[in-house]
């Protein structure tokens, strides 16, 4: 059928005195290095303001104490003066090159030995060569080649200054494979151990320095108050204190300690505090708004800062998201005011991907609001050109102070000069440089294996575990044996998941793996079956389940129910044959398990534990008796909902956990309700917006091959079609598909999610744009077995092309028989679109479906 009927458009779719905040936290400020950096922490944040909207806070005349950020034993006024002549010598094109951060996969050396920039980034989908998976040695010799670049000599007698890179290593050094991956900070907030955290740090600097890369944007410092939001296994608590405590080790470990030879040696790297201020209090939304007095948004949000300079923080990332309706990327008040001059942090602010383009004003290749606001590197992966020219006019035409510039571009030296950058030698000839042996290597497993073990929490046990290691179990639940489930979000690609095998994690342990290890050892058995299928009865099950990976605004919801229920319907048919269960869920945040809690006999909230998933069996089998070889000792960093919509009630409170010596109470009986869950689907559902929306897959089809693509990204069986990130109106929120051959991008839904579930006339609205015209077959129809030939999109996509981004909309009925439970999109290639969102609406025409072919 060709399309005639359908409808296309272009529519778019004060801070006062401190004394009292810091009252009342009793032992848990133990946790913040003792009484000392207590004393230190109040001295900073007893501030005055600083901004005219803050006038009416009480002010607080300033000290020494609370205006000098510097770390005593970093004070160099010999580095003073370095930073002053070297000043004195660049020129203006090389110091606005400072400022400026491209990605990897934007520039060249070629770029790097032209402009000359100061740093460098690669993003989460980024790699040399534009291969995310990238083995180690690519990433050195890229390293190597942007080094010597920016470091050949210029004319005139110019300074030459090195430059950087930096990367998400937020677990670990989490890009490379064969890269140890630690729990994400959700897990270590519940191990509640700053050593451990601070051994975790120091393992990752050397994995990072493995690859010549100089800077891992890391510790997360958010605060998280709605778990629902995306990012909050990036936070180690709600809790302030553990924030803080956690947060300064893993700086610590990152660096090495001020005053100490090891500090920024070559084998620590310089770590990023992020994001300054208050992401973690938007409500759950990413890139949002945290909103309420300030005096309290700063003292529970910012308190972790103060501290964490004092551990010598080289970095601060900026956040994404605002206060009060003022974007952090523009808020001089709090990235100037309360950041340097009352915190006195003298090192570099950078800001985050493309965030200095949402200020209002402003657009990534034009702010000079954020710059004057005090930051001081503008992170602009793709648009770096066009930044560099209007940065370079705004100078040269006064908008932007020879003053200012000095002053950013100083900091940037400073860090540089504390770092030894100046000093150390190409990336290929430094110490670690090329050690393949400390990449993964077995002293850094065990270390991840004793974080996985000390982060376990259980939620409830009616005497199942622990397992007897002589006894005869299943292995239940697609998880159990997926690393990159275990993994998480920001694992080898920035949202993790998607195409990742077992194959792309060399060296690590899957959960499955790790306790059928165990069970053998101990003169027993576990037999692994996905869908909890069995000949002979087990004396056990143990379950595993839980979110599949995310990243970021992909990561965030409107509810904290798992609309997954593959791991309840196992819990069931296991219960149904009188076989005790343990229940493993695998997420990056709590969530509402009521169902799964009242089924299984044991429930163990294991986080996202990473390559290392032996750490769970340390602690859930016993030995060859039932005797415990390992206790539970993790708590909850966060409050358990009871509800699956709100946060309003808890059902375990934060510092919640049982052990074996202390056995959890037994559970009231638990209402298993959920409106998330049951409601109706009238009314328009968004299949892709951002992310998928919960209970919806996609996959790649090749012939009778088929991948599923978690998170809407990955490449198919034979790389016919490739699903990549795309910027429409923020960070890699629509797609971008490229055909190269014939495939077939399915979409598969339940069937609930039919807005009118037959009872009347119904379309697909679809916004995407298109460059050029199809060469071939596009072909939209039912993913049913009667759907019959489907609609052929060829005049369409012809007429759209090179006219920007449109709304096409397209009757559910033609695309024939039952077409509630999905659609796919069959092209003969080549092609390529972009795709913003995906919408089923009520309504809409159900006119013909015939026209021109």
């Amino acid at each position: 059928m060709a399309l005639s009927a359908f409808q296309q458009d272009d529519s778019p779719h004060q801070w006062a005195t401190w004394e009292n905040v810091m009252e009342g936290h009793g032992s848990r400020w133990r946790m913040v290095r003792g009484s000392l950096l207590r004393h230190l922490c109040l001295a900073a944040l007893a501030l005055p303001g600083v901004a005219p909207a803050l006038a009416q806070a009480q002010a607080v005349a300033p000290t020494a104490a609370t205006t000098s950020g510097t770390v005593p034993s970093l004070a160099n006024p010999a580095l003073e003066r370095r930073i002053t002549e070297l000043l004195g010598r660049m020129s203006i094109a090389h110091k606005v090159a400072q400022l400026v951060e491209p990605d990897i996969g934007a520039i060249t050396p070629d770029d790097m030995r032209r402009y000359r920039f100061g740093t460098i980034l690669n993003g989460g989908n980024s790699g040399p060569g534009g291969n995310d998976k990238a083995l180690a040695p690519a990433w050195l010799a890229l390293a190597d080649a942007m080094y010597r670049a920016g470091t050949e000599p210029l004319p005139d007698g110019e300074p030459v200054i090195p430059p950087f890179w930096g990367t998400d290593a937020v677990h670990g050094h989490n890009n490379i494979i064969g890269a140890t991956l630690f729990p994400h900070n959700v897990a270590l907030g519940a191990a509640r151990d700053p050593d451990l955290v601070r051994r975790i740090g120091a393992a990752t600097a050397v994995e990072i320095a493995t690859t010549g890369i100089d800077w891992a944007f890391a510790p997360t410092l958010a605060v998280v108050t709605d778990t629902r939001w995306g990012r909050s296994y990036e936070g180690y608590s709600e809790d302030p204190d553990i924030v803080t405590a956690l947060g300064v080790a893993e700086v610590e470990g990152l660096q090495g300690i001020p005053g100490t030879p090891t500090f920024l040696d070559q084998h620590h790297v310089l770590a990023s505090i992020k994001h300054f201020l208050a992401d973690g209090g938007t409500g759950g939304v990413d890139q949002g708004d945290t909103r309420g007095d300030l005096n309290t948004i700063i003292a529970t949000h910012g308190k972790a800062y103060g501290p964490a300079i004092r551990a010598g923080a080289q970095t601060v990332m900026a956040s994404f998201s605002g206060i009060n309706g003022e974007k952090m990327h523009g808020n001089r008040a709090l990235l100037t005011g309360l950041l340097r001059e009352k915190l006195g942090f003298d090192g570099l602010l950078v800001g985050d991907w493309n965030a200095h383009g949402q200020v209002p004003g402003c657009s990534n290749t034009d702010c000079p609001k954020s710059l004057l606001a005090g930051l001081d590197v503008f992170m602009v992966p793709n648009d770096w050109r066009g930044l560099y020219d209007t940065l370079l006019r705004q100078v040269n035409d006064g908008t932007i102070p020879l003053t200012r510039l000095d002053e950013a571009v100083g900091r940037i030296l400073r860090v540089k000069l504390r770092d030894g950058l100046f000093d150390k030698p190409a990336p290929a000839a430094r110490e670690l440089a090329g050690h393949w042996d400390q990449l993964g290597s077995p002293a850094h497993r065990a270390l991840a294996r004793e974080a996985v073990a000390k982060s376990l929490v259980l939620l409830k046990n009616d005497g199942v575990l622990p397992i007897r290691a002589s006894a005869h179990i299943a292995i239940a639940g697609r998880a159990a044996d997926q690393i990159a489930q275990s993994a998480g979000g920001w694992t080898i690609t920035w949202q993790g998941g998607g195409d990742l095998t077992n194959r792309e994690f060399p060296g690590a342990t899957s959960i499955q793996a790790g306790l059928v290890a165990a069970m053998q050892a101990g003169g027993g058995s576990a037999t692994p079956t996905i869908d909890g299928t069995f000949t002979a009865k087990p004396d056990a099950a143990i379950v595993v389940f839980g979110e599949q990976p995310y990243a970021e605004f992909v990561g965030d919801r409107p509810d904290h129910a798992l609309h997954d229920e593959e791991g309840l319907a196992l819990l069931r048919k296991f219960k149904a044959a009188h076989v005790p269960t343990v229940a493993v869920l695998l997420s990056g945040r709590p969530l509402w398990m009521n169902r799964e809690l009242a089924t299984a006999d044991a429930f163990v909230a294991a986080w996202l534990p990473g390559s290392e998933g032996a750490g769970l069996a340390d602690v859930l089998i016993g030995d060859a008796k039932g005797k415990p070889r390992q206790d539970f000792t993790g708590r909850l960093g966060f409050r358990w909902p009871a509800l699956c919509d709100t946060n309003q009630k808890a059902l375990f409170p934060l510092g919640f956990g049982g052990s074996y010596a202390h056995r959890p109470a037994p559970l009231p009986m638990l209402d298993q309700t959920c409106a998330a869950l049951t409601a109706s689907a009238a009314g328009t559902v968004e299949i892709f917006h951002k992310r998928l929306a919960g209970g919806v897959e996609a996959a790649i089809r090749e012939g009778t091959e088929e991948v599923p693509l978690h998170g809407f990204v990955g490449t198919g069986p034979h790389d016919a079609l490739r699903v990549l990130g795309f910027d429409y109106a923020a960070q890699e929120d629509a797609r971008q598909l490229i055909w190269k051959s014939a495939a077939e991008l399915r979409f598969t839904w339940p069937v609930a999610a039919n807005p009118t579930k037959g009872s009347g006339p119904a379309e697909i609205v679809l916004r995407y744009t298109i460059d050029q015209a199809p060469h071939g077959k596009v072909v939209l129809r039912g993913d049913c077995a009667d759907c019959g030939t489907g609609v052929d999109l060829v005049p369409t996509l012809t007429a759209a092309a090179g006219r920007g981004w449109q709304n096409v909309r397209i009757p559910l009925a033609c695309l024939g028989g039952n077409t509630s439970g999905g659609m796919s999109l069959a092209v003969d290639g080549p092609l390529e679109m972009k795709i913003a969102t995906i919408e089923l609406r009520p309504g809409g025409q159900a006119g013909s479906c015939t026209g021109p072919q």
